[in-house]
């Protein structure tokens, strides 16, 4: 690295026009530092234990409520269709105050709508149905 220190007559001849880089190379080492340091912090997270998925057989008790949605997003209990919502959430509230509570089990065609899914769930809320699953089909094995 080359530097001038002035002519060797003792006249200043002009402006130095070169660019000195180690400022801005020093402080791009720094930035990058800092970053290499705090990206780790960032991108961690809470440690959780996550739920391992398991498919256990349904056990079909005959006091447990089997709701289904459809896939035009109609709801039903058993084989009787509610068109409307308040309707199911009465006839719920009936079967919630039995001792012990029974189970609702949804199932809900491929196709529905979540909307359709979850006014049903907000309706076993609304009953004070302490117990809710949905029953699914397991995946086909290979």
């Amino acid at each position: 690295m080359a530097m001038a220190v002035g002519s060797p007559d003792g006249e200043e001849d002009g402006m130095n026009s070169a660019i000195n880089t180690t400022p801005l190379v020093d402080v791009m080492l720094v930035l990058l530092i800092i970053f290499l340091i705090t990206t780790p912090v960032i991108t961690q997270s809470v440690k959780l234990e996550l739920p391992k998925e398991a498919n256990v057989p349904t056990q079909t008790k005959p006091e447990n409520i089997l709701l289904a949605v459809s896939k035009e997003g109609e709801w039903y209990w058993a084989t009787k269709r509610y068109t409307d919502l308040e309707a199911l959430v009465s006839d719920l509230k009936k079967e919630s105050v039995k001792e012990p509570q029974p189970e609702v089990h949804i199932r809900g065609d491929m196709d529905s709508r979540y909307e359709s899914v979850g006014k049903l769930v907000v309706a076993c809320q609304r009953a004070g149905i302490a117990k809710v699953g949905f029953i699914t089909e397991p995946p086909p094995r290979n």
